[in-house]
C-alpha cells in the first residue's frame, strides 16, 4: 500500500490567480512526470490571505465551478495526480477559506476550514460546518486547514472516520514555530495517522511566513522536512497500511499501547457540551 506523496512549500503571488494556477499546473505536471501520486499545496494558494477587508478578499475570490478550478482537474486528470489545492472561496457575499480535493477522471470536491484565527482573510469568513474524509487512489485523507490543527478534536475525528492522512494546507506566520515542530507530530502520534502539512515561505502584507513544511509518519517521526525561507518539494514514499494499525504492539502481552481499542468515551461527554465548556474556570 505504498504511495508517492508530496508537500509543495512555495511563495504564491498576492492577488494575482491567473500566475498562481499556472505555477500549480506547471508544478503538477512536473510531479506527475516523477510518478508522485498525491500532492498537497499551501493554503490559499490560488488567491493569497492576508486580504485587509472582506470586499478586497471576495474581489479574489474564485467560486468552485470557476475555470480556475476546472483547468486545475483537467490538469490532474491529464497527469494522473491528486492534489488539495488552498483557494478563497466565494459563494454570493460569503467567503470561505477553501481547499480543493483532485481526483483525476472524479468530482472535485470541496473542505471549507472548520476553526478560524483572526487573521488574514480568516477574519471575514465564513466557518465550515464539515469534517470530511476524502478517497483517493490508495488511501482517504482528512483535511485541516491551518489553525483547524491546533484543535485536537477536529484531528481525532477525521482518524475516527478513517483518515489515513491528514493534510494541512497552510499559511503559518513565523510565530507558529511550535505548530510545525511539535504540534503536527503531536497529530500524526496520537492519531496514528500520517501529517503532510505544506506551508508557504515569503512576505504578504507585512506578514512573514514560517515555511518548516513537514511530511510526517504515524508515530511521530518526520519523514522530510523544509527549512524556513526557501521554495521547496518534499517527496516521500510512504506505507499507507501503516496509518490502519491503531494499537501499537511493541512485545505481544508485555507491551501494548491500546491507542484507540482503549479509548473511553463515556468519559468525554465534556467534549459534546456546546455552552463553552472547554474554557477554564
Amino acid at each position: 500500500m505504498t504511495m508517492k506523496v508530496a508537500a509543495v512549500q512555495i511563495s504564491p503571488k498576492f492577488a494575482d490567480v491567473p500566475a498562481n494556477v499556472s505555477r500549480v499546473r506547471e508544478l503538477l505536471d512536473s510531479l506527475a512526470s516523477q510518478r508522485v501520486e498525491f500532492v498537497v499545496f499551501p493554503e490559499a494558494m490560488l488567491t493569497g490571505y492576508c486580504f485587509d477587508s472582506k470586499d478586497e478578499a471576495l474581489a479574489v475570490a474564485l467560486r468552485r465551478d470557476s475555470g480556475e478550478i476546472r483547468s486545475l482537474a483537467q490538469a490532474c486528470d491529464e497527469g494522473g495526480i491528486c492534489a488539495v489545492v488552498g483557494f478563497a472561496e466565494r459563494e454570493g457575499d460569503a467567503l470561505f477559506n477553501t481547499a480543493a480535493v483532485f481526483v483525476p477522471k472524479g468530482q472535485t470536491q470541496f473542505y471549507r476550514k472548520t476553526h478560524l484565527p483572526y487573521l488574514g482573510m480568516d477574519r471575514f469568513a465564513e466557518v465550515g460546518d464539515a469534517l470530511d474524509v476524502f478517497e483517493i487512489p490508495g488511501a482517504r485523507i482528512g483535511i485541516l486547514i491551518c489553525f483547524d490543527v491546533r484543535i485536537p478534536e477536529a484531528a481525532r475525528t477525521l482518524a475516527l472516520k478513517g483518515a489515513d492522512i491528514l493534510c494541512v494546507p497552510t499559511n503559518w506566520p513565523e510565530q507558529a514555530i511550535l505548530t510545525s515542530n511539535c504540534v503536527c507530530p503531536a497529530r500524526a502520534n496520537e492519531n496514528q495517522t500520517f501529517v503532510i502539512a505544506a506551508d508557504r515561505v515569503g512576505e504578504e502584507n507585512g506578514v512573514r511566513f514560517l515555511g518548516y513544511s513537514k511530511i510526517i509518519a504515524p508515530g511521530g517521526a518526520v519523514i522530510a522536512t523544509a527549512d524556513h525561507q526557501d521554495e521547496e518539494i518534499l517527496v516521500a514514499e510512504i506505507d499507507v497500511s501503516l496509518a490502519r494499525v491503531k494499537d501499537t504492539v511493541i512485545r505481544a502481552g508485555e507491551y501494548e499501547l491500546p491507542l484507540f481499542s482503549g479509548r473511553r468515551p463515556e468519559l468525554y461527554a465534556p467534549l459534546l457540551d456546546s455552552s463553552g465548556l472547554g474554557t477554564p474556570k
